[in-house]
């Protein structure tokens, strides 16, 4: 039976397989960053996620909203570059916006996203369209909102589903920003590494909230 809500020990189990998901995905991850970049976004994912990992295994988290912050802290002091900022900001603005809660549910997964979305955003001045990571994200914020209410399984597979929709539709658009933005038309037909990367974070999330 999918789970409606986790607890804190359910989420740090949760993102601990989100870490080994972008850890053992490095290959794919630095392929797509390899077409339209400088090819180092698998590396530096996989290096924060083992930062995330190792901060997960300490334990000793008070709450929720601290486990997914420890993660976007871990990330953020690993990695460095675009990605560190992005994706540390992602996991940290997401985790403040759950500060409270007892339990992590499709409530907490739309207040997460939506706080994450705003995060990279304000961050990194990209909308939709720009082909970064926020194609798949603002998809997957807002599809949260409407199924809040819903048991967090069913939540988080539409969420999913909006975001691998979002890394589809990256792979017409021409980029502005980053390396890829020289590219011009030259990057169509390959998907945002940052974005792909998001939605195989979501699509773990997914994963374990389906388990019974």
């Amino acid at each position: 039976m999918s789970k409606s809500q986790l607890n804190l020990d359910e989420v740090v189990a949760m993102l601990t397989g989100v870490t080994e998901k972008i850890i053992a995905s490095e290959p794919e991850l630095s392929e797509a960053d390899r077409n339209i970049g400088d090819g180092d976004h698998g590396l530096g994912m996989q290096r924060g996620m083992t930062a995330a990992k190792e901060k997960l295994e300490a334990g000793g988290f008070a709450s929720i909203d601290k486990v997914f912050m420890g993660v976007g802290m871990a990330m953020m002091s690993s990695m460095g570059g675009a990605s560190g900022a992005i994706f540390g900001t992602l996991f940290r603005n997401g985790g403040k916006a759950l500060a409270g809660k007892e339990v992590f549910d499709s409530d907490g997964l739309a207040k997460l996203l939506q706080a994450a979305c705003e995060g990279v955003q304000a961050r990194g001045k990209a909308e939709v369209g720009d082909k970064t990571v926020v194609d798949a994200l603002s998809p997957a914020a807002k599809k949260a909102q409407e199924a809040a209410g819903l048991p967090l399984a069913e939540a988080l597979q539409s969420v999913s589903d909006a975001a691998e929709t979002g890394v589809e539709a990256s792979k017409d658009m021409v980029a502005k920003f980053g390396r890829a933005k020289s590219l011009g038309e030259g990057a169509l037909g390959h998907p945002d590494a940052g974005a792909l990367s998001f939605s195989y974070i979501v699509q773990s999330m997914r994963d374990y909230a389906a388990q019974g």
